[in-house]
């Protein structure tokens, strides 16, 4: 028996030393750069959804943002609208506290999230207590965007309970502008 748990745990050992952790300094070369406080202030709508480990769709939504930023906080307004038909509102406040770090928070984090740019990339970490049910879930949200091109903005949030995955979250953020803009290009065409 202990040399099955030894075995066991080398096994484990050799898994996750062989596994890669993503940073932001991998793509500190990528364009377009991504200014966090610049790409949220006005108004931006993004789509989105929610799969479970088991690769479930579990809902789908939108959200419509509302940002200003003072030179020091960044302001987002979110109003979530589910497939459902229930809603829900969220303010994040962003502190920028350095060239490239950021600390935010909202109502439901548990602390302060804690995140950073490079290149076209944002991430960022937090704990967090979602909703589920008629109950809450304290869960961590590992959080990474991609500023791509054309505008538009690719968010991947894995999302853990216990040191395990419960699913993802997948959304695309386009910002008022660009969405009018990409509408009139296809119209033209």
């Amino acid at each position: 028996m202990a040399r099955h748990l030894f075995l066991m745990a080398l096994a484990l050992l050799c898994l996750t030393a062989c596994s890669t952790t993503m940073t932001v300094e991998q793509f500190k070369d990528q364009e377009p750069p991504f200014v966090l406080e610049d790409y949220f202030t006005g108004k931006t709508k993004a789509t989105g959804l929610f799969e479970d480990r088991f690769g479930n769709v579990r809902t789908q939504f939108t959200v419509d943002i509302n940002g200003s930023f003072d030179g020091k906080t960044l302001t987002l307004d979110e109003n979530f609208l589910y497939a459902d038909g229930s809603t829900e509102f969220r303010r994040w406040e962003i502190d920028k506290v350095g060239p490239n770090a950021y600390v935010g928070r909202t109502e439901m984090a548990i602390g302060e999230a804690e995140g950073e740019t490079a290149g076209n990339s944002f991430h960022w970490a937090y704990k967090f207590k979602l909703k589920v049910g008629d109950g809450y879930w304290n869960v961590k949200f590992d959080d990474w965007m991609f500023l791509q091109n054309d505008g538009t903005l690719l968010n991947k949030a894995t999302v853990y309970r216990w040191g395990f995955k419960i699913g993802t979250v997948f959304l695309s953020f386009r910002r008022a502008e660009d969405a009018q803009v990409s509408t009139a290009e296809m119209a033209a065409e």
